[in-house]
């Protein structure tokens, strides 16, 4: 199957580290995959590589077998590849309609005009209420952003994710500062996602539980390189993954595969 997403020898150094080192991928439509690996592994700056955050020392990023190595991050967007963060990315100040609405405008090529009759915006906010409802917000709508629990926000930035209608998710753990009773409503946004079986998913994430549910593939950063790609079964039952990452403690019996 022809890759989405694809990279080749990707590296990029700060001074004399290198912190992502000649990863190669090739990850496929429609597919969803975890990348995890301790801290400093080289996770989020592999993402700020493929986003386009950062440009590599050397190697290349394909998208659709287009190259996009050097391309900005709002060129990167318009193709199809779209970028959470660790910290929750939306306008405070708006409310939760109008900031899917305005990506919504922003993927049609609109600009906002004060002057401009009501009516004409009316076609994006019916747009926007729909994503609202894919990630279960669609009756948090006339709430300002800033008022939202912290998961809320969460799913908000999902949404706006989805109405540049991209293809690729980048999520960068999207679990990350969330409460207990909280983590349940993000994993169903993302299980909602994947069962449309039309976006590919880059995941970042620690919760070894969530991976092994969500999984199709699970790829493995260890001192920047990629240690392993597999299956999630065959990246937990791998010893050398068990020795560098899980320190060889994790017991792959206690997930449900």
């Amino acid at each position: 199957m022809e890759p989405i997403i694809e990279t080749k020898g990707l590296s990029i150094t700060f001074g004399g580290h290198t912190a992502v080192d000649g990863v190669n991928i090739s990850v496929p439509k429609n597919h969803f995959k975890s990348i995890i690996g301790p801290n400093g592994a080289g996770k989020t700056t592999f993402f700020n590589l493929l986003s386009g955050q950062l440009l590599p020392t050397k190697g290349q990023i394909f998208f659709r077998n287009k190259e996009i190595t050097k391309m900005s991050p709002t060129e990167r967007t318009r193709l199809g590849l779209g970028r959470s963060f660790q910290i929750t990315n939306v306008f405070p100040n708006l409310t939760v309609l109008e900031n899917v609405r305005l990506a919504v405008q922003s993927q049609a090529g609109t600009r906002f005009q004060m002057l401009a009759h009501y009516k004409k915006y009316r076609i994006y906010e019916e747009k926007a209420a729909e994503w609202l409802e894919l990630v279960f917000l669609d009756n948090k709508k006339e709430i300002v952003a800033r008022n939202l629990a912290h998961g809320e926000k969460r799913k908000l930035e999902i949404a706006m994710l989805l109405a540049l209608n991209t293809e690729v998710l980048l999520l960068d753990e999207p679990t990350a500062g969330m409460s207990v009773e909280e983590v349940p409503a993000i994993l169903d946004v993302i299980r909602k996602i994947k069962r449309g079986n039309d976006r590919t998913i880059l995941l970042i994430e620690h919760k070894m539980d969530m991976i092994m549910d969500l999984s199709d593939s699970v790829m493995v950063l260890f001192n920047g390189k990629l240690l392993a790609d597999g299956t999630p079964n065959e990246i937990m039952k791998n010893e050398t993954v068990q020795s560098a990452y899980l320190g060889g403690l994790y017991d792959v019996n206690s997930v449900k595969a």
